[in-house]
């Protein structure tokens, strides 16, 4: 995907022209040292990294929420815990789609085209929901996980690649957190205002006017899109020079471009899956969101019928798993950067799996509370450092390819194995959600113990 690259690296070449020619008239070593000076603290786009930021955001509400309203779902559409494995399914379904398109969408339009059809998607998906029937209910899950496979992958590829990538992403990844931590708070506050949470105001249930608020901020999610990275229709890819030429011969040649494009697209791909490497990360993101997934989609339901939680009081328990990873995020993303990436990573996840075993093994529910929170933490800075590391296993030419493909190898985690999930709880029940998870932290563990070792400090410095 190469309209990242050329996004990222616009900026600097206009940066650099214009310091060129305001310094004309000044001694080559006073050049070359302000040369230096601006190479060893490059400018981030700061409007652009909160815009990106807000994104992920947005996401990670609509996604948080799922988890508090599934027994509401589960009792206002009559279905049980094996049906509720369709919505994880529909999602996989958008980021499989999104995967297949992505490939070929990314050489025909503008990044800012991307981001904006990401954006009208997931706003789509959300006008859908306070009114759907149960079958359109499900399928806008689809609509959601496309729009975010379009917007998120690519503002995650194009903030990989900025100065200071690890702080970038330790700053939209915790946006993410942030979102999932408020997504659960406001969705139970909002089901249970009115009593049992089934209510009707204006023929619509009260669980259902949670999803009110995820239209306004996906709607500022659009706006934001479009303030930021510019007009869609007024940037269109110029990977290669225009030449003028007769209406016939520009458009046989517009043909070949375009057959050339999808051709370069598949050839990556295929080098790509030729590569240990992105197997193994793929692996570590499709079995650690798969863990955050499930335990922040199941936990209520789990506390309700293992536990016997007050589902009133329950409903906010993964609001503290959102909240340590939102900490973790902010933290230890420093700290993970300068002990080694690597090392940090293969540390804190023995940790998450000692606090997992803390919140199975005592029946206990505030402890187990507490336990879950700290597991949330420790997960923090997994996301980001993985994406960070990654961006030095591939080489330049497949880079924003590889990483697109990884994230959407994590979401996949992210629908798969909740769904994997409530297919097993149908006929054991939901406490297997604690094996479940167990084995998803160690998966990811093994994955990560064998990826190659990358340096710690691509920009040469920890500052």
């Amino acid at each position: 995907m190469p309209i990242e690259a050329a996004v990222i690296s616009q900026p600097r070449l206009a940066h650099t022209a214009s310091c060129e020619l305001n310094n004309l008239d000044q001694p080559s070593a006073s050049r070359s040292s302000s040369d230096t000076q601006r190479q060893s603290k490059p400018v981030i786009p700061k409007v652009q990294v909160l815009a990106a930021g807000f994104s992920f955001f947005c996401a990670g509400v609509d996604g948080a929420t799922l988890g508090p309203l599934l027994p509401y779902i589960i009792q206002s559409f009559s279905i049980n815990a094996g049906e509720v494995a369709v919505i994880y399914a529909c999602i996989f379904a958008g980021w499989v789609i999104a995967a297949v398109t992505n490939l070929f969408l990314t050489s025909k339009f503008s990044f800012s085209a991307l981001l904006t059809l990401g954006a009208t998607l997931q706003l789509l998906a959300q006008c859908l929901r306070p009114w759907a029937t149960k079958p359109l209910f499900f399928v806008s899950f689809t609509v959601q996980a496309i729009g975010m496979g379009y917007q998120d992958t690519h503002a995650n590829t194009w903030a990989g690649g900025l100065p200071q990538a690890h702080r970038c992403l330790g700053f939209i990844h915790a946006m993410f957190a942030l979102g999932c931590l408020a997504g659960p708070l406001t969705a139970t506050a909002i089901a249970t205002a009115t009593g049992s949470g089934h209510s009707q105001k204006n023929g619509i249930e009260a669980w259902r006017m949670g999803y009110f608020q995820l239209i306004g901020i996906h709607a500022l999610n659009l706006i934001c899109m479009l303030l930021a990275f510019g007009n869609p229709l007024k940037q269109r890819k110029t990977r290669e020079p225009i030449v003028h030429l007769a209406p016939a011969t520009a458009t046989a040649d517009t043909e070949i471009l375009e057959r050339r494009r999808s051709k370069e697209a598949l050839r990556d791909v295929s080098q790509l899956l030729r590569m240990k490497s992105f197997w193994l990360i793929g692996g570590f993101y499709l079995f650690n969101c798969g863990a955050w997934s499930a335990a922040g989609g199941w936990v209520v339901e789990y506390l309700v019928a293992h536990r016997n939680g007050a589902l009133d009081k329950v409903g906010y328990v993964p609001t503290g798993f959102w909240a340590g990873l939102f900490l973790g995020r902010l933290l230890l993303a420093e700290p993970t950067h300068r002990f080694g990436e690597q090392r940090s990573i293969m540390c804190l996840s023995v940790i998450c799996l000692l606090f997992h075993l803390l919140f199975w093994l005592v029946p206990n529910l505030v402890a187990g509370a507490v336990a879950f929170s700290f597991t949330g933490f420790f997960f923090g800075p997994f996301f980001a450092t993985g994406m960070s590391v990654a961006s030095r296993l591939f080489p330049r030419k497949i880079q924003s390819t590889a990483l697109g493909l990884v994230f959407v190898l994590a979401q996949a985690g992210a629908a798969i194995f909740p769904s994997i999930t409530g297919l097993i709880a149908t006929r054991v029940g939901v406490q297997v959600l604690q094996p479940v998870i167990l084995g998803l932290i160690i998966g990811g563990a093994v994955c990560w113990w064998f990826i190659p070792k990358v340096p710690d400090h691509i920009d040469g410095s920890s500052d």
